[in-house]
C-alpha cells in the first residue's frame, strides 16, 4: 500500500513533466520538429546506455535504496527547470540535460521496482499487484494531462513541472516507510555479465517473441512520441487544455485495461490477449493520422485513439510483465527486466531522431502513418510464435 500510494502520486507528477516538457519546448522555446526529436531521443537514450548496467546493479544490491535514491535525484533535477524559468535563463540545452539526467534515474527506478515487486508481493499475487500499479498509472493518465493543460495556461509549463519534483519527494518518503525487509541477496547462479539478461530473454521460447514484438512496436511508437504534441498543437490547432483532455481519455482506457487485465488474460488466454491487444493498439493509433477537419472532430479522433489504444496497451503490459516476473529466476530478475526495458525504450532514441528528420522531409502526418503501419507489423512476431498457443489455463 505504501508503494502503491507513493507511485500514484509520483505518476501524477510524472504526467505533468511528460507533457509539460514538450509544451515548454513548443510554446516557450519555439522548438522545431528536429529539436522535439532530440528531446525524445535523449530521454530514451538513458535505457540504451545504462539499462543493462542498472539490471546488474539491481541484481547485486538491495532494491529499495535504489528506488529512494532515484526518486530524490529526479526531484532535484526537475526543480532546476522552474528555477531557470524564474531567472529567465531557460534554454533547449538545459531541457536536454534535465531530460538526460532524469532519464538516468528513471532507468534505475523502473528496473528496481519491477524486480522489487516479487519480494514485496507473493508471486501468486503478482498479477493483482501489477494491475493495481497500472491502475495508478492510468489514474494519473486521466488527471495528469488535463491538469497539465490547465497549469500550463495558468502558471506556464516550466512552473508546472515543479509539481512533479514534489511528487518524487513524496514517492521517496513512501518507499522509505516500507518496513517489510527484503530477502537476503542471493549471489547470482548464472553469468554475472550484464548481457546475461538478454541471453535469457532470447533463449526463452515465450519471452523471445514478446521481446521481438516490443522492439518492433516501440521502434515505431518512437515515431509518435516527438511528433504528437507538435501535430496536435500546430496541425490540428488544439489548445493545451484540449490536448490534455485527449491524453486524459487515454488514461480512462488505460484504467479499464488495468482493471480488466487479469480477467481478460484468464478468460481469453494469454495468447489471444497478447495478439488481440497488439492488433487493437495499431487500429486505435490509426485514428491519429486520420484526424482532420474542425477542431471538435479532430479532438474526437484523438480521444478515440487514446481511449482504445491505451486500453489495449495496458492490458498487454500487465499480463506481459507478470509473465516475465514469473518466468525469470530471482537472481536474474533485475537483468531480465533491464533487458526488456532496453528492447522497448532503448530503440526510441533511434526512431525519435529518424522521425524528426522524416517529418521534416515528408511531413508530420505521413510520418505518423508510417509509424502506425510499423506498429501493426509487430503483431506478426506474436502470431508466428508459441505465444498463440497459450490458453486460459496458462494465465497467471
Amino acid at each position: 500500500m505504501k508503494l502503491w500510494t507513493g507511485q500514484t502520486i509520483s505518476e501524477l507528477g510524472s504526467r505533468i513533466t511528460r507533457d509539460g516538457v514538450p509544451l515548454t519546448a513548443v510554446i516557450v522555446l519555439h522548438a522545431q520538429p528536429s529539436q522535439m526529436g532530440i528531446i525524445t531521443a535523449i530521454g530514451a537514450a538513458s535505457i540504451l546506455l545504462f539499462g543493462l548496467l542498472a539490471g546488474m546493479w539491481v541484481d547485486r544490491m538491495r532494491r529499495r535504496p535504489i528506488m529512494i535514491a532515484a526518486d530524490l535525484g529526479r526531484a532535484a533535477i526537475l526543480a532546476t527547470i522552474p528555477m531557470a524559468a524564474f531567472a529567465h535563463r531557460l534554454s533547449m540545452t538545459q531541457l536536454y540535460v534535465v531530460i538526460a539526467l532524469a532519464g538516468f534515474c528513471t532507468v534505475f527506478f523502473d528496473v528496481a521496482y519491477q524486480s522489487y515487486m516479487p519480494s514485496l508481493v507473493e508471486r501468486d499475487n503478482l498479477l493483482e499487484g501489477n494491475s493495481k500499479l497500472a491502475m495508478s498509472s492510468s489514474a494519473a493518465e486521466i488527471a495528469g494531462p488535463s491538469l497539465t493543460g490547465i497549469l500550463v495556461q495558468l502558471i506556464t509549463a516550466p512552473v508546472a513541472i515543479l509539481f512533479d519534483a514534489i511528487s518524487f519527494l513524496i514517492s521517496a518518503a513512501s518507499v522509505a516507510l516500507i518496513r517489510k525487509p527484503e530477502p537476503p541477496h542471493q549471489p547470482s547462479s548464472g553469468q554475472p555479465h550484464p548481457i546475461a539478461g538478454l541471453r535469457f530473454v532470447f533463449g526463452h521460447p515465450l519471452l523471445r517473441p514478446l521481446a521481438l514484438f516490443s522492439v518492433t512496436a516501440f521502434l515505431f511508437l518512437g515515431f509518435l512520441g516527438p511528433l504528437y504534441v507538435l501535430y496536435a498543437i500546430r496541425d490540428l490547432r488544439l489548445t493545451p487544455a484540449e490536448l490534455g483532455m485527449a491524453i486524459g481519455m487515454g488514461g480512462v482506457g488505460s484504467m479499464i485495461g488495468a482493471t480488466l487485465a487479469p480477467a481478460i488474460g484468464r478468460r481469453l488466454g494469454l495468447g489471444h490477449t497478447f495478439i488481440g491487444a497488439a492488433i487493437t493498439m495499431a487500429a486505435a493509433y490509426a485514428l491519429i493520422p486520420l484526424a482532420q477537419g474542425p477542431r471538435p472532430m479532430a479532438l474526437i479522433f484523438l480521444i478515440g485513439s487514446q481511449l482504445v489504444g491505451d486500453f489495449a496497451f495496458t492490458a498487454y503490459f500487465v499480463n506481459a510483465l507478470t509473465l516475465r516476473q514469473s518466468l525469470a529466476p530471482e537472481d536474474m530478475l533485475g537483468r531480465v527486466n533491464a533487458a526488456m526495458q532496453l528492447l522497448t525504450r532503448g530503440v526510441i532514441p533511434l526512431s525519435a531522431l529518424a522521425s524528426g528528420i522524416l517529418a521534416g522531409a515528408i511531413g508530420v502526418r505521413p510520418t505518423i502513418t508510417i509509424a502506425v503501419a510499423g506498429i501493426l507489423s509487430a503483431s506478426v512476431w506474436l502470431i508466428a510464435s508459441p505465444i498463440r498457443h497459450l490458453g486460459p489455463k496458462d494465465a497467471l
